[in-house]
């Protein structure tokens, strides 16, 4: 069970305290493309990522969708938008120290996904 901290004391979560936070994480994070942007980013630590890289690493993203998306973990403080001083303007893409707290969840999910595809394909055949 999960733990909350109230007035110093620690206490294990209530089961409606439980789905209220995993809403709350689901509204964060949830949707098809966040987690993969966060994962896209967190990979690749070292490199200068801007909106079209991010754009053609992520198969099948719109433009538009990518847009929104960056802005909404920006605002939950998840990642940083940095404009560089180029010519043209451009604007890099990182993961915040906050955002990295995402990365067990992250790999969490592509671990199970590589052992559900796993069965899945030997299940069929």
């Amino acid at each position: 069970m999960a733990k909350i901290i109230e007035n110093g004391i620690e206490r294990e979560a209530n089961c409606t305290e439980e789905l209220f936070a995993m809403r709350d994480s689901l509204d964060v994070l949830g949707g098809k493309w966040k987690l993969m942007i966060l994962r896209y980013l967190t990979n690749r630590p070292d490199q200068k990522i801007h909106f079209k890289k991010l754009e053609r690493g992520i198969e099948g993203i719109s433009a538009k969708m990518l847009s929104k998306e960056l802005k909404e973990l920006e605002t939950n403080l998840l990642i940083t938008r940095t404009i560089q001083d180029t010519k043209p303007i451009t604007v890099t893409y990182a993961v915040t120290e906050y955002g990295e707290s995402v990365f067990p969840v992250t790999e969490t999910l592509v671990n199970w996904g590589i052992l559900h595809r796993e069965k899945i394909k030997a299940s069929m055949g």
